[in-house]
């Protein structure tokens, strides 16, 4: 079978690997010099089943509400011009009640805790390289306030199974030697040991090697342009090369484009609820090994992480609405220093950090679309937020096993586009000029 993947970030790497290893003939296409340069470059590097929550809870609108107006705050809303940005906002809202988290939340551990298991077979077999480390995730809490909700928030993931430990200050220490300075600081903490860490980049430059090796074709600097069809089925995609405009034929395609994956649906009538939620990072040096995490830390006050590398710092988190602003904002960087001066001030120099930001593809229930669309030939791969590091290899594994027929090893029947369409929608025929440049 061949399969186009459009995508090169870490979802569309692990989906070309797993298609390829199960027999696919793979081709991957897109327009970055090199696999994953946008959204999975700069992550924060947390590989987090223990976190695999959806936003949309019972108590976000109000803290929603209180953060928009903390100097620090781990939430912005700027308006886009776009009445798409209020839609997918009110569709968030609609999913803040006990029940639709419980649904959510049990569908984003179930992919994740897969992928989790998925990624550690990998290592084992192909002995990857990609930084990094299984210590798990210390959370940390400076108020009482804090302490008391992670007490609440421990009944969900007794209901997942999800291992933890609620971590006095001290124990906070004997977790995270390097916060002893800091100790006044923290109320408490809760630490998850099945989290992992790693640079998610690296992960998918060595994840291309060996799809390579499998004889996957990567296409990069190349333009997906448009998805051709006869209103029914996919007939093929047009690209923009280097050489020019080319039409490449499949007997399946795969989008795995992340934020950009709605706009190239567009004209096929399917309602894509994907909004790209902007998030920061900085990453800096590490001068003094003793004074920096040795996993990753999670501030509940801010949330931001800082997450341990070999010889590096990974600082991430907030979330913005604001379209496709890519802007890097200095009061977002001030925040991401604030939270190291607070924490691991002598790790490393925070002047001297790299400053990113990137765009996380987020659906209205916080979980993953991954499967066929009712568009003959045309897969999906998408929707990961802010887990797309954590869900990565078990969500390429779901899609390989689903477009190939193949039994899935976890449930996968609810992860589609079809759990957001209420009735069918008829697509409209393509025009005059695209068929007769299919002919």
């Amino acid at each position: 079978m061949r399969v186009l993947v459009l995508g090169s970030g870490v979802i569309g790497v692990t989906s070309a690997y797993c298609l390829a290893r199960a027999g696919a003939s793979v081709t991957v296409i897109d327009r970055q010099p090199g696999p994953a340069m946008e959204t999975s470059f700069a992550n924060a590097g947390q590989i987090s089943p223990g976190y695999a929550s959806p936003w949309a809870s019972p108590g976000l609108p109000l803290k929603a509400l209180h953060w928009l107006f903390q100097k620090h705050s781990p939430l912005a809303i700027r308006p886009d011009g776009s009445l798409w940005q209020w839609q997918w906002m009110a569709r968030m809202l609609r999913e803040c009640n006990p029940e639709r988290y419980a649904i959510n939340k049990e569908r984003m551990v179930r992919v994740a805790e897969y992928s989790r298991d998925c990624l550690r077979q990998w290592r084992a077999e192909m002995g990857l390289q990609y930084e990094g480390r299984t210590l798990g995730t210390l959370q940390i809490f400076r108020t009482q306030a804090q302490l008391q909700s992670a007490h609440k928030d421990t009944s969900v993931l007794d209901r997942c199974n999800v291992p933890y430990q609620l971590m006095t200050p001290d124990e906070c220490v004997q977790q995270e030697p390097a916060l002893a300075a800091r100790q006044g600081l923290l109320t408490g903490g809760l630490y998850l040991p099945g989290d992992e860490t790693g640079d998610c980049h690296l992960f998918a430059q060595v994840m291309t090697e060996k799809a390579r090796a499998l004889g996957v074709q990567f296409l990069h600097g190349v333009q997906v342009d448009q998805l051709l069809h006869d209103g029914q089925r996919i007939t093929g995609v047009r690209l923009l090369t280097p050489k020019g405009a080319e039409v490449r034929l499949a007997d399946a395609y795969v989008v795995a484009m992340a934020t950009y994956t709605r706009a190239l649906l567009r004209d096929l009538a399917l309602d894509l609820p994907v909004y790209p939620v902007k998030g920061y990072s900085l990453t800096l040096p590490i001068q003094q090994a003793d004074a920096a995490p040795r996993s990753t830390v999670l501030d509940e006050s801010y949330k931001v992480a800082l997450t341990r590398f070999d010889q590096r710092i990974r600082v991430g988190g907030m979330a913005e609405l604001a379209g496709f602003d890519l802007n890097l904002r200095e009061s977002r960087r001030a925040t991401l220093e604030r939270v190291v001066r607070d924490l691991f001030p002598d790790a490393g120099p925070i002047d001297q950090g790299e400053f990113w930001t990137g765009l996380r593809p987020m659906t209205p229930d916080g979980t993953p679309i991954i499967g066929r669309t009712r568009i003959d030939k045309l897969w999906l791969n998408t929707g990961h937020g802010t887990l797309g590091w954590t869900m990565a290899a078990g969500s390429g594994q779901l899609l390989a096993d689903m477009l190939l027929g193949r039994p899935t090893a976890i449930r996968s029947d609810d992860l589609a586009l079809s759990r957001y369409q209420r009735a069918p929608i008829k697509v409209a025929p393509p025009s005059p000029a695209i068929a007769r440049h299919r002919s």
